[in-house]
């Protein structure tokens, strides 16, 4: 089912299907503000029902499932690419870097709704052009669409970025995805397991810039791997190349959160466009986590590591870049 609903005062849509609900805000970047696995009462995203949309809408990045472009942090506010030098707004002033784009600031429309039985989908847009505040330090047209996707196997958002100017249009995209902590209602947050593929460390300096040397793991990293207190220790702004991880015995391109005592996984299935994991959990004592994917490393446009390295690209008038990511529960 996929109806408009009301969701803290805001005029959402609301899919269900099987044992999962979830609420989307396309007036608020069409973030995914609430997915719940209503049967084993599992809330995946931050959420709190005493937060009011005011609250929300004001740190849009550290609640639910906001989508970025351009994410992380650019030295300087500086962009270039092929063919342009472009220089966005300063707004991490303590260390003069611009942070996470506007496309999450941005009112999506709706293209279209359905609900076919087996699925319900959604799919929404936004369109940058000379409209929009920022077009003054980015005169490129692109439009970017998310396709929600609500079935058996869980919450599918497909992202497509399309150019629509003679420009050349960077690419970097990644999810704040922010995990609610513990999951499962009146669960206990040091009984969770942060599981994620990583290859090596990307060195940050002390303004969370690359200085461009990848490290062999250590002790810390390599809890990763096995599995990781995702709160109540701090998690700042560990980036990784993404490697392959194991579920069921299979090769799994994605993160894996457990909660030992009930027995539950929370599972982050992502598209091999997804290069990096940045993971991060605003100190530890919020009560969520965020393992990020990101198609390109922190800086990318500036920095002198190949492309095939930061995995930084761009895309010409009427190309579209895609790539997509699945979310969904599971229990022994």
């Amino acid at each position: 089912m996929i109806k408009n609903y009301s969701f803290k005062g805001v005029n959402c849509v609301k899919m269900e299907h099987g044992r999962y609900s979830c609420v989307v805000a396309p007036s608020m970047g069409a973030s995914v503000l609430r997915f719940r696995d209503d049967e084993n009462k599992i809330d995946i995203f931050r959420y709190n029902e005493n937060v009011s949309a005011e609250e929300i809408d004001s740190a849009r990045e550290i609640w639910g499932l906001p989508t970025l472009y351009l994410p992380n942090r650019f030295d300087g506010g500086v962009v270039k690419t092929s063919d342009a030098e472009y220089h966005l707004p300063v707004n991490e002033t303590q260390f003069n870097n611009h942070i996470h784009g506007w496309v999450h600031k941005r009112a999506h429309v709706i293209e279209s709704v359905s609900d076919e039985g087996d699925k319900c989908v959604l799919v929404t847009s936004f369109t940058h052009n000379s409209s929009d505040e920022m077009y003054s330090c980015f005169p490129v047209d692109f439009k970017i669409s998310y396709t929600f996707t609500l079935d058996d196997n869980g919450l599918t958002q497909d992202i497509d970025l399309t150019n629509l100017s003679d420009k050349a249009l960077p690419v970097s995209i990644c999810t704040h995805t922010t995990i609610r902590s513990p999951m499962v209602d009146g669960g206990d947050e040091n009984e969770l397991e942060l599981i994620v593929p990583i290859g090596k460390r990307c060195e940050l300096n002390e303004r969370c810039l690359p200085t461009e040397r990848l490290l062999e793991l250590n002790d810390w990293d390599k809890e990763y791997l096995t599995g990781k207190l995702p709160t109540i220790q701090e998690l700042d702004n560990d980036m990784y190349t993404a490697g392959m991880n194991k579920l069921g015995g299979k090769d799994f391109y994605g993160v894996i959160v457990k909660d030992k005592t009930h027995g539950t996984m929370v599972i982050n299935e992502v598209s091999k466009e997804f290069k990096f994991w940045n993971m991060w959990n605003h100190n530890g004592v919020n009560h969520y986590f965020c393992p990020e994917p990101m198609t390109a490393m922190i800086n990318c446009m500036n920095l002198s590591l190949p492309d095939e390295v930061t995995g930084y690209c761009e895309i010409t008038k009427g190309q579209t870049y895609h790539c997509r990511q699945r979310f969904a529960t599971l229990k022994k």
